[in-house]
């Protein structure tokens, strides 16, 4: 098949937009051409969520490609013909046109293909909050989340994208906690465009800086690990030990074989583990994933021991100034809750993460389309079984 792929997701107001199934190489051939895709939208995603079936979907306007989208498919429970297609913080379309001309195609083809329902997660912005309102907040005896605030910014596209999904028959699927069975709503991101290293420090609070200076001073060396499993097992057994400590379950050792296995085939430059020891001891490890101008902290893991030479600020530091180095907009330190009550037990990760100076972001969320209502609720009822 030949084509010609847009540099970014077109508005095609000309014609009709035709969804079909394209190649993992046509897909990533796309994702190239964008400034910034989210890494749960390329095809190598796919290869690591093996519990899923993935394909990738083009929308063609005559011959050429103008968006894109990696589909995981989830059969229902004794109903395997059935599946919940999701699209995680996709599909990378032009969320800011009419969207039906979009979403309607995408629907079509998807029920034809035995889809019960369509979930997806536009990586839309609706609202941000500086670093000092969230910390104001959370002093304040009257603000209990982010929302009580009033935003710094607020997206018109968001809100007229919300909207739109609503009067589709789109269902919101955006627990109020910020955490559910999908990606979160609410993220903590670091601009990182038109700054400089010194100005990024100058942006974190004094706790952080005095931390990252604190690291330096005991001698904590940050180094980037490469596809050696030794480096891999080491960051694993830190991060069970974390897991332990702080009441999650882990994923298995073979779920990061597979990651940076898949990932880095994909693009070299596109996954990297940093361990910072300290006398030779891993005292904290992080995973960063990067596509195109958007750096993601995708996994952490710290030793209980020996934190007091702030191991897991100067891994943070390490990937801020590479992501800057390599031309990167912004900084993810992915989802946090809402909160903003001291007396809340989440409230301690925005605290941490408000110290970077970055801001707070709310996106559109995720949501539903039930193309076969019967067996929607049906698989509603056996999530809500399972908590989700």
């Amino acid at each position: 098949m030949s084509y010609t792929p847009s540099s970014q997701p077109m508005r095609t107001a000309a014609g009709r937009l035709v969804v079909r199934p394209i190649s993992a190489a046509e897909h990533l051939l796309f994702v190239r051409a964008q400034r910034s895709v989210s890494f749960l939208q390329t095809p190598a995603w796919g290869h690591v969520k093996t519990e899923w079936r993935n394909e990738s979907l083009g929308w063609f306007d005559g011959p050429r490609l103008v968006g894109a989208g990696l589909v995981l498919h989830r059969p229902v429970p004794r109903l395997d013909r059935f599946t919940l297609a999701y699209l995680p913080e996709g599909p990378v379309i032009d969320w800011t046109g009419e969207i039906d001309a979009w979403l309607d195609p995408l629907a079509a083809y998807l029920k034809e293909h035995g889809a019960f329902a369509i979930r997806l997660g536009p990586p839309v912005v609706t609202d941000t909050w500086s670093a000092a309102q969230v910390k104001e907040g959370i002093a304040g005896p009257d603000i209990r989340r982010l929302t009580d605030l009033p935003a710094q910014w607020s997206d018109p596209v968001g809100a007229h994208l919300s909207s739109r999904l609503k009067n589709a028959g789109w269902l919101p699927q955006n627990p109020l906690d910020g955490f559910g069975v999908g990606h979160p709503q609410f993220k903590y991101e670091v601009p990182l465009a038109g700054r400089t290293q010194d100005e990024l420090l100058k942006g974190m609070n004094q706790q952080w800086r005095r931390n990252i200076k604190k690291a330096a001073k005991e001698g904590v060396e940050v180094t980037v690990g490469n596809q050696d499993p030794e480096d891999l097992k080491a960051f694993h057994d830190l991060y069970v030990h974390t897991a332990e400590r702080d009441h999650f379950t882990p994923r298995p050792l073979g779920y990061f074989d597979t990651m940076f296995a898949a990932l880095s085939a994909e693009d070299p430059e596109r996954i990297k583990l940093y361990l910072a020891r300290h006398q030779g001891d891993l005292v904290a490890a992080t995973i960063l994933v990067r596509v195109g101008t958007h750096a993601v902290y995708a996994y952490g893991a710290s030793a209980t021991a020996k934190r007091e030479v702030r191991g897991s600020n100067a891994c943070q530091w390490a990937m801020i100034r590479d992501a800057l180095a390599a031309g990167c907009d912004v900084y993810d330190l992915r989802g946090i809750t809402p909160t903003l009550d001291a007396d809340d037990s989440h409230v301690g990760l925005i605290q941490f993460k408000v110290g970077t100076g970055g801001q707070a972001v709310r996106y559109v969320g995720e949501w539903d389309l039930p193309l076969r209502p019967v067996v929607y609720r049906v698989f509603d009822l056996y999530m809500k079984r399972r908590g989700r």
